[in-house]
């Protein structure tokens, strides 16, 4: 069902049936903004200011658009400039009781960066502030979060979906309404590997806020590794030409099967899964069983799946060698851009 909404959303369905869902989820949709539009104006009267910088990454729609990759990139810049920095995260979906999987991705990458998972990012500052004494908090999935005075707001958009049909939910894929967008500091266009023209996106941000920065990123990987030696990478042509299996439960899948392809790995089944899907012993048992029926002895994922199996998950994989994709961000337009903004943060 979360599939077949996904797809209405997104325009995928087609047909009689699909054409009468629609018009009711763009009822709901009318709805959803009124609700949303009060929420803002309630929360944004008068936002809570604290004693440090607050730096805002998110994004306006459903699905993965490369927000966290983006925290770490400006995390691991900012601390090697020597400020004190906390990454704030909800904690999206929380397995059995642990954080949830992107700042599970989070805690494993940025090293001494404090990562604080609470759902009141007010209350997730404050603590950064008093218990870490940090002079800067990076909101992950910080868009939504009215009640904080940000100093940077920092939008993602990725560049294969683009704003979608320009709906929110349920009907389209925006949470908030477009003019949300006027907040933006700087939009960072990500995925750009994987569309040849960017001109009608650019077009469209540039007419909804024509004084924010544009920037443009891909996603480069960065080699592979053993779920059970995550210490030990292997280089991006490991798989060159191996037949392998894919399985991902992550906002744009086709991304991560793009990055397989650009590495020359031939894909002989790729399983997909709903965004932050939490896998059961059965579900991972099947993966095998078609890995198996294929004849496929290597099975891939990525860093954001890997993070949701524990080692009894791991386990079920035992006859099989289960490997996981590292990847980073990569500026690739007006990189400059973004660093001038943020060293300014700092001289006010």
């Amino acid at each position: 069902m979360k599939r077949y909404l996904y797809n209405l959303a997104t325009d995928k369905e087609k047909g009689f049936f699909a054409f009468l869902a629609k018009l009711l989820l763009l009822l709901a949709s009318f709805i959803y903004g009124l609700l949303i539009r009060g929420l803002i104006l309630f929360f944004s009267f008068k936002p809570a200011r604290l004693n440090c910088r607050i730096i805002s990454i998110g994004n306006i729609t459903l699905g993965g658009t490369g927000k966290t990759s983006l925290v770490e990139f400006i995390s691991h810049y900012l601390r090697d400039k020597g400020h004190r920095i906390a990454v704030l995260s909800r904690g999206y979906k929380k397995i059995d009781g642990e954080i949830g999987d992107e700042p599970a991705m989070l805690l494993k990458h940025l090293g001494d960066i404090p990562v604080i998972v609470d759902k009141d990012r007010v209350r997730a500052a404050k603590r950064a502030i008093k218990e870490y004494g940090v002079d800067t908090v990076i909101l992950d999935d910080g868009l939504q979060q009215w009640r904080l005075k940000k100093d940077l707001e920092i939008v993602t958009v990725s560049a294969a979906q683009g704003l979608g049909n320009r709906h929110m939910l349920p009907r389209g894929i925006l949470r908030e309404p477009l003019c949300a967008l006027r907040r933006a500091d700087i939009f960072v266009l990500t995925k750009t590997g994987f569309t040849g023209d960017l001109k009608v996106i650019k077009s469209d941000l540039n007419k909804i806020n024509p004084t924010a920065q544009i920037l443009e990123s891909t996603h480069v990987p960065l080699g592979f590794y053993a779920i059970d030696k995550p210490e030990e990478l292997w280089k991006p042509d490991y798989l060159k030409a191996k037949p392998v299996a894919l399985f991902s439960g992550i906002g744009e899948p086709e991304a991560f099967s793009g990055l397989m392809r650009s590495l020359h790995v031939r894909i002989g089944l790729e399983l997909r899964f709903s965004d932050h899907h939490n896998y059961s012993a059965e579900e991972l048992a099947d993966i095998c069983a078609k890995a198996g029926k294929a004849g496929l002895g290597i099975i891939v994922t990525t860093v954001k799946d890997a993070s949701r199996l524990s080692d009894a998950d791991i386990g079920i994989f035992k006859k099989y060698k289960l490997l996981v994709l590292r990847i980073a961000l990569k500026i690739t337009k007006n990189e400059g851009q973004l660093i001038t903004r943020l060293l300014s943060l700092y001289s006010l």
